[in-house]
């Protein structure tokens, strides 16, 4: 089947990550309404704003225009109740002047006539004299509006002074003015009053009109203006956080590794993502308008539709691409939220800075302008300030489209208009896009690759041509360089030909067709992590993950690669993969180097790898991950179909294929994870302990997928399973430590590392079965010198070492004749596990690192004495045992187990014998002044002498 390649390819991996996009919105359909729909919430808060600040001024008439004032004729007095924050009981009014009876009558005469409520004469109090009334508001604050002072000079003039409180007060939103609520009328009405006396007619019309002058808005007030920044930027932001989130979930769960992998091209994968969001932010930016026409908002209804659109577009859009680049400075999804709320936070305050007019004014330079406006919070609030100053009024005419180069109405500075703010959202989003592909290059990923800092200024990187190497680590650092890897000869006969092989295979520069990978001398050195500090750099050691592997993986046949935790396998697949940079070496695979960017590329193209932990979206179905996988593979559009219905048969989920890969069980995901692996016939395969979890039916059925998948393929297979290695496996390789310690058939490994053959003997159900065990136990220990390993009423079990091998023919032949004799109802002989192989290998690798390390650990002999010891040390020579009786002193043998973590342990030791003579010992065996270390005077720990095992076994 012939894949796609080139445009094509982008263009189907493009619809194929456009598509899971699509999904992941739908399924996760909160966020995606929020992102939608939040606008309607906080244009709600700012209709509530906008109509509780009218409410507040609604008295006032300097928020509207007044073209013809309604007149205010002849007011009354109004009771003193109607007085703001008044303290009852309350007056009127109070007077002064009550010596005079002319007065007191013109005072009753403003109480009688006062229009539309006489006054009750207990609502006024009088007094003498002006000092009075002071001393009674001094002591009755709160309790009267104003004060009248009377004096009568003559008969023909009485002249008067009028005492009020002038300071505005507010109540619920409404203004009280003194001047016109309580000095005016008592003006009137003692004036009134006053001519009606001294001209000596009580009929006498004195009527007065008021009349505000007609003006235009006095003070505006705009919650789109004023409070909308912040609530656009929250709208804003709900996209923001959300888009963090996702790609740092695909990133963190290694989910772009695993697409990285099959060979997803990084701008399929970038033009999906923002293609999906600006269509997000399309209908965001649509509602947000509508939503504010619907509220009549003047700042909607008299500026043009798409000049107020394109704004809340073009800042949502640039705050996708501010979001694109924050995404390659995170690793954690969980900190997408706190960085989102620190940019929302800072975004609040420097629309706040921008509102009050900084740096868009003349006060300012034009430095301050250019830096102000790379952060889009700020355009957008200089932009909605110029929208809604431009509608302020009815009178304003807003902003046409046709407008949007001009200076905007009522914009005295004109330093920026629409169209300027525009352009800087457009180049400033162009600026974020290319700033997150190229920091996400630069920045070591979660396997510490990157580019190099200027790597799009070789020509290689556009034209596809050349072998440029990826780089590891950090921009800035302090770490030296890496260093040097350790080249040492094999000690196996079997790794040291392969080496050998495969090197002068190098050497000649041939390319075997029969074979699919080619690994010459891979080295992994991790250089450790750097901890910068005050004035000081600290850096751990590096870690050597793989010491020079030289193999062959040829076609058709599956190679298992084993070993314990930390041997160096996952890397040594990683490398393979590209997800790794190596360090040292190279390998081919098809003929193509995993250093060259142009070969990954290739390689990618053509393998299939099913990883050590499933990566797959918790929300897409298994069929959805084959199709996505397919597509990104370059399988014909036409062939997806059947490919993924075959896939889905071939791994029992044909059922389950629309089903949500987070209610898969264990096991399910890992059939999927295979199947993802063998979809598009792949030319190698890599599978990282694919069967873990599986039930005993699974995993049977699983084997058999596998073995099926060896056919024109190279298959290479990690597992922690020896069955599984045992019967999948054509040839398996052991690694311990970064190096490859045995390589060859299960049988080779087998004879060659295993303990020997393992004897079973079976019993007939006798009354004699202890007396048979008995003579079987002494039978196997005169001809073979062993002893059982395990035994039980119907049965022995024997380990025969390999050495013995020759006595094995002649020994079973007598035992068969001897069946009767011994009560022997069967006799199996079998060679020792893959398992025990292995073991064994890891056991010999832990001695050697020991050894290499110096690491001692503590051996507490049966008396309670305490001695230091070499790890791995097999005979110990106990210091001051030196006697008549033993000479040489006395040893013990020491027994070394493993524990969970596989380093060794010690499991026991032998009974106290005596050091054979011939053995030649220290004389620190003898001298205890050599026998211990001391400092200061104190007494040290005492060290085990080592005895060298081959002159005891020679013994």
């Amino acid at each position: 089947m012939e894949l796609q390649k080139g445009f094509k390819l982008l263009l189907q991996q493009y619809k194929a990550l456009f598509t899971k996009n699509l999904l992941l919105a739908w399924r996760n359909k909160r966020a995606t309404f929020l992102q939608l729909f939040s606008s309607i919430f906080f244009i709600f808060l700012l209709f509530i704003i906008q109509k509780a600040i009218e409410a507040r001024f609604g008295s006032s008439t300097a928020f509207k225009a007044v073209r013809d004032p309604e007149p205010l004729i002849d007011p009354p007095i109004p009771p003193c109740e109607d007085k703001y924050y008044t303290k009852l009981p309350c007056f009127d009014f109070v007077w002064s002047g009550s010596d005079s009876a002319r007065i007191g009558s013109i005072v009753d005469q403003i109480r009688a006539n006062n229009p539309g409520r006489p006054i009750p004469s207990t609502k006024v109090k009088s007094f003498r004299s002006k000092n009075d009334v002071d001393a009674w508001f001094v002591a009755n604050p709160m309790k009267c509006p104003g004060a009248l002072h009377f004096l009568e000079r003559n008969a023909t003039v009485i002249s008067y002074g009028l005492q009020t409180n002038s300071t505005p007060a507010a109540k619920r939103g409404d203004f009280e003015d003194p001047t016109f609520k309580f000095q005016i009328p008592l003006q009137i009405a003692v004036e009134r009053e006053i001519a009606r006396s001294l001209i000596g007619d009580p009929s006498f019309s004195w009527v007065v009109n008021l009349k505000e002058f007609a003006h235009p808005v006095v003070e505006t007030f705009s919650s789109v203006g004023t409070v909308g920044p912040s609530f656009f930027l929250a709208i804003a932001m709900f996209g923001f956080v959300l888009q963090i989130s996702s790609l740092i979930v695909e990133k963190e769960l290694k989910l772009r590794q695993a697409m990285s992998m099959m060979g997803l091209y990084d701008t399929a994968y970038w033009l999906s993502w923002l293609t999906w969001e600006g269509i997000i932010t399309l209908f965001s930016s649509l509602f947000t308008v509508l939503f504010g026409m619907m509220f009549q908002f003047d700042f909607f209804m008299n500026n043009s539709f798409e000049v107020v659109f394109l704004v809340f577009f073009l800042f949502q859009l640039n705050m996708i691409g501010f979001a694109f680049m924050f995404s390659s400075f995170i690793t954690k999804s969980t900190s997408s939220t706190t960085v989102g709320f620190s940019v929302y936070i800072v975004g609040f305050l420097t629309q706040v800075v921008t509102v009050f007019g900084f740096p868009y004014s003349d006060s300012f330079s034009n430095t301050y302008r250019t830096i102000w406006s790379f952060f889009p919070p700020n355009l957008l609030a200089k932009a909605l300030q110029l929208l809604s100053d431009a509608t302020s009024t009815p009178e304003d005419p807003g902003i046409s489209w046709s407008r949007i180069g001009e200076c905007a109405p009522n914009d005295n500075d004109c330093l920026i208009n629409m169209s300027d703010i525009y352009i800087w959202l457009v180049l400033t989003f162009i600026l974020w896009v290319a700033l997150a592909i190229y920091f996400d290059n630069i920045f070591p990923n979660s396997s510490g690759v990157r580019k190099p800092t200027f790597y799009f200024l070789n020509p290689g990187y556009w034209s596809g041509k050349g072998g440029d190497r990826v780089r590891e680590g950090s921009i800035c650092s302090c770490m030296r360089s890496v260093p040097t890897s350790e080249h040492t000869s094999p000690d196996d006969e079997d790794v040291l030909q392969e080496e050998n092989t495969v090197k002068q295979q190098h050497r000649e520069g041939a390319v075997d067709p029969n074979l699919a990978v080619q690994i010459h001398g891979l080295v992994k050195i991790y250089p450790g992590r750097t901890n910068l500090g005050c004035f000081k750099c600290k850096r751990s050691a590096p870690y050597h993950a793989l010491k020079g592997l030289w193999v062959n993986f040829p076609k058709d046949q599956l190679f298992c690669l084993l070993g314990p935790n930390g041997a160096g396998k996952t890397t040594a697949i990683n490398c393979l993969t590209g997800i790794t940079p190596v360090t040292e070496g190279d390998a081919l695979i098809y003929g193509h180097s995993i250093r060259s960017s142009v070969g990954m590329s290739n390689i990618q193209k053509m393998i299939g790898v099913c990883p050590q932990f499933d990566i797959l979206w918790d929300a897409l179905s298994g069929q959805e991950h084959l199709y996505l996988f397919a597509s990104i593979k370059g399988l014909p559009p036409a062939s997806l179909k059947t490919v993924v219905q075959k896939s889905l048969a071939e791994v029992r989920l044909t059922e389950a294929a629309r089903v949500r890969s987070r209610s898969y069980s264990g096991g399910m995901k890992r059939r999927l994870s295979v199947a993802i692996a063998l979809i598009g016939e792949p030319k190698l395969v890599i599978l990282d302990e694919p069967t873990t979890g599986m039930d005993p039916i699974t995993r049977r059925h699983v084997w058999d997928i596998i073995e099926n998948a060896k056919k024109g393929r190279a298959v290479i297979l990690t597992t922690h399973s020896m069955e599984e290695a045992d019967i999948l496996s054509d040839r398996i390789g052991i690694m311990t430590k970064g190096k490859l310690r045995c390589i060859g058939n299960s049988i080779r490994l087998k004879s060659r590392f295993g303990t020997g053959y393992i004897a079973n003997v079976s019993f007939l159900a006798t009354n004699d079965n202890v007396t048979h065990h008995e003579d079987v136990k002494l039978f196997f220990k005169d001809r073979l010198d062993v002893i059982p390993k395990e035994e039980n009423k119907s049965f022995l079990t024997f380990v025969i070492p390999h050495h013995k091998e020759g006595l094995l023919t002649n020994f079973f032949e007598e035992l068969e004749n001897r069946e009767e004799e011994f009560g022997i109802s069967d006799i199996q002989l079998s060679l020792t596990t893959l398992e025990e192989v292995f073991l064994n290998i890891a056991k010999q690798a832990e001695f050697e690192s020991a050894a290499a390390e110096g690491r001692f650990t503590t051996l507490t002999l049966t008396s309670g004495t305490s001695l230091q010891i070499p790890v791995g040390a097999r005979y110990i020579g106990i210091p001051e045992t030196v006697s008549t009786e033993n000479p040489h002193g006395v040893m013990v043998e020491v027994y070394w187990g493993q524990d969970d973590a596989g380093a060794l342990c010690i499991s026991g030791h032998s009974n106290e014998t005596p050091i054979p003579s011939h053995v030649q010992l220290p004389d620190a065996l003898s001298s205890s002044h050599t026998s211990r270390r001391t400092f200061l005077g104190r007494s040290g720990p005492v060290h085990g002498i080592v005895i060298n095992p081959n002159e005891i076994d020679t013994s």
